[in-house]
């Protein structure tokens, strides 16, 4: 029986490696795009999103099943605002346009969105008909996205997924939960955070990357949906339990630069549209991810 073969853009990245080696594992025959060379990889093309001739020369080299897109500008502090739009947005239209024209059309199209698109200002479970209000450009880039992708629908079978925070190893700093576990991690004596006092849903990566694994064996196309764990944490209990775990403590100072107006106290995802979807699935336990993300030396 022939390999099923995907296309991951992004695929050197964070996310991209744990949602290749999760295919790979699968007896997926798993190649990838990015901006980055990699000559030592015989199924890795660079391509730029913003090159659709490029774009159009790996898609019919590698002529996928399935195209897994999360090549993104994904760190909502990023310095270059119109960056998130010409990445996220119209890199996004080129990647449809060409999968849309190709002679072999993929058997689905996985759009990795965000859970910012709901933004900071409702508290509670949010589910898939929650309002949208992003609150940043990488938010509305994403949700600009998920609206360009519905001009697609018609052409290619597009499922949007809508991560919530998810984290582990190699992770970058630029990142929260990244960025405490790399201070416990080297036994600092400081770290700046921001309010400690909010509650948010995280997931682990390595349950991210069985999601879209899954989210593409069974194609819901049309559907968009939330990726989330349905668990919240506050920051406070985070730097507990990662102290509890690392035998070691830190002098938290706030920073008021940190501090956003108006968050919310508590966010959490709702998974029923998900579980509903893909049957049982399972996030690790939070204290299970930050032991693994503190014991990589």
């Amino acid at each position: 029986m022939t390999q099923p073969r995907a296309l991951i853009t992004g695929m050197k990245g964070f996310t991209g490696r744990y949602v290749a080696a999760e295919l790979q594992a699968h007896g997926w025959d798993v190649w990838g795009v990015g901006t980055q060379p990699d000559a030592a990889d015989p199924r890795y093309r660079c391509a730029n999103l913003l090159d659709a001739s490029a774009l159009q020369l790996v898609v019919e080299d590698v002529q996928p099943d399935v195209v897994v897109h999360l090549a993104a500008i994904a760190f909502v502090g990023h310095g270059d605002a119109d960056a998130f739009y010409r990445v996220n947005l119209l890199g996004t239209r080129n990647l449809l346009a060409v999968l849309a024209d190709a002679r072999r059309k993929p058997q689905c199209v996985l759009l990795a969105s965000s859970a910012n698109v709901y933004g900071n200002s409702i508290e509670g479970v949010l589910t898939e008909a929650a309002p949208l209000n992003p609150a940043n450009d990488y938010a509305v880039s994403k949700l600009a996205m998920e609206f360009m992708a519905r001009l697609w629908m018609d052409q290619l079978p597009i499922v949007i997924a809508r991560p919530f925070n998810y984290t582990g190893v190699g992770q970058s700093e630029d990142f929260l939960l990244p960025k405490m576990a790399a201070h416990f991690r080297r036994r600092a004596d400081t770290i700046q955070l921001g309010n400690l006092d909010v509650w948010r849903d995280f997931s682990d990566v390595r349950a991210v990357a069985q999601a879209y694994r899954r989210l593409l064996q069974i194609c819901p196309a049309g559907a968009t949906v939330n990726v989330c764990s349905g668990r919240m944490h506050s920051l406070r209990e985070i730097l507990h339990m990662m102290g509890r775990i690392s035998s070691h403590s830190l002098d938290v100072q706030v920073n008021p630069a940190f501090v956003r107006g108006n968050e919310v106290r508590s966010l959490r995802g709702s998974a029923d549209k998900l579980l509903g979807l893909i049957g049982d699935w399972e996030v690790p336990p939070l204290e299970e991810t930050l032991r693994w993300m503190l014991e990589v030396a």
